[in-house]
């Protein structure tokens, strides 16, 4: 034979074999995937079912969040008035006490 011809089949083995030991490792985790995510009791299916109730249940948040958000800055500059106000009427209190501010 031919050194061409023997390399050629020895390349056609290896392929052979290579291919071999991929279908025989699908075999093997075949049955792991299938229990994973093949059926609808399956855990991928739960993650799934409990990640579109989550979706849906939060689906209002986009719409709510600029409003919670202007309301709340609304109320930080209230409260900081309220502190400017505690403030004034804390130094009052010290200065008809005599004591030094």
């Amino acid at each position: 034979m031919e050194t061409s011809t023997m390399l050629m089949l020895a390349t056609a083995l290896a392929v052979l074999g290579f291919f071999l030991v991929i279908a025989f490792a699908l075999l093997r985790i075949d049955p792991l995937l299938e229990a994973i995510g093949g059926r609808g009791d399956s855990y991928l299916a739960k993650l799934r079912l409990g990640l579109r109730a989550i979706e849906r249940e939060t689906s209002h948040l986009p719409v709510a969040v600029p409003r919670i958000n202007n309301g709340l800055g609304d109320l930080a500059g209230g409260l900081m008035t309220v502190d400017a106000t505690l403030g004034e009427a804390y130094s009052s209190l010290l200065a008809q006490e005599g004591a030094p501010q």
